[in-house]
């Protein structure tokens, strides 16, 4: 592939690898630290919080935590406490980086050394040893992600105080030899939320029922899955530091699993492994994890497991994402108790039956059972502080080891993606839906993912690429997350994913994660000779509208861009009128589906949602009809909460959409055609949204107790048949198939997995876009089916014509990445449908258009249900 490169070198300048990320965060958010003598007595977690961490019934809420991280910043030159941002409800998220005080005088130096030997193109061999040899390892370890888990937050608060106030040769060589950056919650609200809930009912029969609405306020346990999408607040400021400020050589996790079995899983993961990252990663993974069992079985702590129950193929979360960061990525699962109450376990109580564990049985893997017994948060305060030690204490013992590890890992990725089939991915500017196009770019960006644009029309591999295409090489350290990112991807079948009897085993998560097939953007692998104009992106990509200067006709908006929806619901929402277009112009400036503007003004509106507003060459006077500002409800739930709400919520608040949170009581109240126009059911089944499910009751305070009843859903028919429009996403379809009686099936109800399996896959699927809840969308594209989707046949000859196909599976060929067995199960069957039903319609959209806001391509799928049609 040869390129011509303009306006940047490849050897930059030290000072310009950091082009893409903001200033470093060592200024006006940085705690000044207090030189004090190390050996200053500094205040004890139990000293503070007036109780021993993973105290028996006792939690500390984020509020206090953050309180003692400041005190223990003001009193000690050994830390520096940095606050990169806020959580998604306002709270500080803090960084702690914890090393000596000749270290942290020097911390933009080791950071700049520490960038170059991770981007070592151009480095040589010499200047690499060197470079090794006089940087300093650099750890990130985080806590309390999954709120839940409540020992994490309770864990860092000790690890913490002894890294700071001890003073054994040991602790002075991490000091020493290691910038160990600690994130104490990367949940800050779910922290605080989890231990008000918990201290409120303690000593009550409501003593550690689980909380009943989501501990992130979008995503609830999904947080952890967003580790490349980096939707959330928290994970753009754990991205910006890992992927981009610091490139750690080492990220630990630190979880909480069920307690049915072991007490601590540790790494390494079990198979399989998702392949593409350097060996030397997987090789550093197993050593950390050796280290951190043999200091645990040191002290006699038992059930410790590894290579097991947790494969090294799972999610994108952050754990899972960084080997392809050219990071060792680890996770460590400590057996709960009840939230922060002790439970009792007898030893034939403890089982296996999980990756690596066919039985609770003594192995090269776990050597030393745990008898059965109390099993307290006490206990997993003192796993995780030995595991988060033990992770500081091989960096410190191999410091120039895993920094020259660190320079090699970065040449050998780059010779590997230079020579490989693929070269690069090139990704065409002038796609279906150009503004998510630039967003995916941008995503890549923010990944530290290097990205050129070209300057002019260039040709690879027989096709032609306009001004202002994409290309991402794959001769880059981190051509590994650009192949799982941007490539097609097959889950392997084989005896690691089949358990005796051929069935298959659900992989961790997802099949597939391929990021531009669920935005919906063609990213094309090159595999022949490119020449091409290309400049280096530095920055994001702009997206800011401009709105044409005079319109005496009106503006037109291009309805397959997502981003039109949203400055639709902006000039909605400012009283400007938006008509829609229901056939093209003669012209063929305006195509089905556009938005007619009326002239005012839009200029803030296309600047907000980076639309162009192009001037009308002439009026459209017919063939269009006006929409109205959509009146729209959202179920949420309790029992614990749906992060499929949540996600949704999110998204309707990324792009304006005006919406309400609709209850239980509000929905039994009935009367919902007089408030809503589109009510919105996220996945779910019937019993978990009528109630009597599932931890939905008994344990539950009555207040909390989820579910709208037979009541709901008589309502909910009602307001369909008073001319609604009821949107359902993926197993939510089942209320009205089986409460409405509409003349569906779900083919794929009920079959075991050998006759038809799809665990979170991207599907070949048609879309009819003639129909208005289809405008904007291409003839053909991806839908992601996992878990609880549906695909529909209709059932009945007598009522068919009530029903309409909005989206289908091909006929063959069906899988674009993932996995997926029985094909012949959906092929030709409706992926998403709507139903006449009385006077208003049900749209059941079978897949997840939106699923954890990442599936871009579908998302037009659910704006065109919120919006009215053409007059019947």
């Amino acid at each position: 592939m040869t390129v011509r490169l303009r306006s940047f070198r490849i050897l930059l300048p030290l000072f310009a690898l950091f082009a893409l990320t903001s200033a470093a965060p060592f200024a006006s958010d940085v705690v000044a630290p207090v030189s004090v003598p190390a050996a200053q007595a500094l205040t004890a977690p139990e000293q503070f919080f007036g109780f021993r961490m993973g105290a028996d019934r006792q939690l500390a809420g984020w509020d206090k935590l953050l309180e003692y991280y400041q005190l223990l910043a003001k009193n000690s030159d050994r830390v520096k406490l940095v606050e990169l941002g806020k959580s998604s409800e306002g709270r500080p998220f803090i960084a702690l980086f914890i090393s000596s005080p000749a270290n942290l005088a020097r911390l933009e130096e080791y950071r700049q050394i520490n960038a170059r030997l991770a981007d070592p193109r151009g480095l040589s061999e010499a200047e690499g040893r060197k470079l090794a040899a006089e940087g300093k390892a650099v750890t990130i370890q985080s806590f309390a992600l999954h709120s839940s888990e409540v020992a994490a937050a309770q864990t860092a608060a000790e690890f913490v105080y002894d890294s700071l106030s001890r003073n054994d040769a040991e602790a002075l060589r991490n000091l020493d030899n290691v910038i160990s950056i600690v994130l104490p919650s990367i949940n800050p609200d779910g922290t605080q939320m989890i231990a008000d809930w918990y201290m409120k009912y303690v000593g009550t029969e409501y003593e550690a029922s689980g909380m009943p609405w989501l501990y992130q306020t979008y995503s609830g346990h999904d947080n952890n899955r967003d580790g490349f999408a980096l939707n959330l607040p928290e994970s753009q400021h754990i991205g910006k530091l890992m992927y981009r400020d610091w490139l750690p050589q080492a990220y630990m996790d630190h979880h909480q699993m069920g307690n049915g079995g072991a007490r601590l899983f540790i790494p390494p993961y079990a198979e399989p492994i998702r392949p593409g990252g350097d060996p030397l990663v997987w090789r550093e993974i197993t050593q950390f994890g050796a280290h951190m069992g043999t200091k645990l079985e040191a002290v006699g702590k038992t059930g410790v497991i590894g290579a097991a129950i947790y494969s090294g193929w799972g999610h994108m979360g952050f754990h899972w994402i960084t080997p392809f960061h050219n990071i060792a990525g680890m996770l460590n699962e400590s057996a709960s108790a009840r939230l922060a109450t002790p439970i009792y376990q007898h030893f034939d109580q403890l089982r296996g039956g999980t990756r690596g564990l066919p039985e609770y049985e003594a192995q090269t893997t776990m050597p030393s059972l745990w008898p059965g017994g109390w099993w307290r948060v006490r206990d997993i305060v003192e796993n995780q502080k030995i595991v988060a030690w033990s992770i500081v204490d091989l960096a410190a013992r191999s410091r120039e080891d895993l920094l020259w590890n660190m320079y090699l890992k970065g040449i050998r990725q780059t010779e590997r993606g230079a020579n490989a089939d693929v070269k690069a991915y090139a990704i065409a500017a002038d796609q279906h839906d150009a503004l998510t196009t630039k967003k995916l770019v941008n995503l890549l960006l923010d990944s530290n993912i290097e990205v050129h644009q070209s300057t002019n029309q260039f040709f690879a591999d027989g096709r032609v690429y306009g001004p202002g295409s994409f290309v991402v090489t794959m001769a880059q350290p981190k051509q590994g997350l650009v192949r799982w990112m941007l490539g097609e991807t097959h889950y392997p079948d084989n005896s690691y994913t089949r358990d005796p009897e051929g069935n298959p085993i659900r992989p961790y998560d997802m099949s597939t994660d391929t990021f531009g097939e669920f935005m919906g953007v063609r990213a094309d692998p090159v595999r022949g000779p490119m020449t091409a104009d290309l400049v280096k992106l530095t920055s994001h990509v702009l997206m800011v509208g401009t709105a044409a200067a005079t319109a005496p006709n009106g503006y037109v908006l291009d309805g397959r861009q997502n981003d039109s929806f949203r400055a639709a619901f902006l000039l909605l929402a400012k009283g400007i009128g938006v008509r829609r277009a229901s056939q093209a112009s003669a012209d063929g400036q305006v195509r089905q589906g556009d938005f007619l503007v009326t002239a005012g003004d839009v200029t803030d509106v296309a600047t907000r949602s980076g639309v162009d507003f192009v001037a009308l060459r002439s009026p459209v006077s017919e063939g269009a009809y006006a929409i109205r500002q959509p009146r729209v409800g959202l179920l949420k739930q309790f029992g614990g909460g749906n992060s499929d709400e949540g996600w949704t919520r999110l998204m309707f608040e990324q792009f304006d959409v005006p919406f309400t949170s609709l209850t239980d009581a509000q929905v039994r109240a009935g009367q919902l055609a007089s408030s809503y126009d589109t009510i919105v059911l996220p996945s779910s089944s019937v019993g978990g949204m009528i109630g009597g499910g599932g931890g939905r009751g008994g344990s539950t305070p009555p207040e909390y107790r989820s579910g709208f009843g037979e009541e709901g859903v008589q309502a909910l028919q009602a307001f369909v048949q008073a001319g609604g429009t009821l949107l359902t996403f993926g197993g939510a379809g089942d209320l009205p198939i089986e409460r409405f009686g509409l003349p569906l099936q779900n083919v794929v109800d009920g079959l075991p997995s050998k006759s038809f399996w799809s665990p979170g896959s991207t599907l070949k699927v048609t879309f009819d876009n003639s129909n208005p809840l289809v405008y904007g969308m291409p003839d053909r594209g991806l839908a992601l089916f996992l878990a609880g989707s549906q695909a529909y046949a209709v059932t009945s000859t007598t009522t068919s014509q009530d029903v309409t196909i909005l989206s289908q599976y091909v006929d063959r060929d069906i899988l674009q990445s993932g996995w997926l067995l029985g094909e012949e199960v959906i092929a030709r069957k409706a992926a998403a449908v709507t139903v006449k039903h009385g006077k208003g319609q049900v749209v059941l959209v079978g897949f997840r258009p939106q699923h954890r806001d990442q599936t871009h391509g579908t998302f037009k799928m659910v704006f065109n249900a919120l919006l009215n049609g053409p007059p019947q």
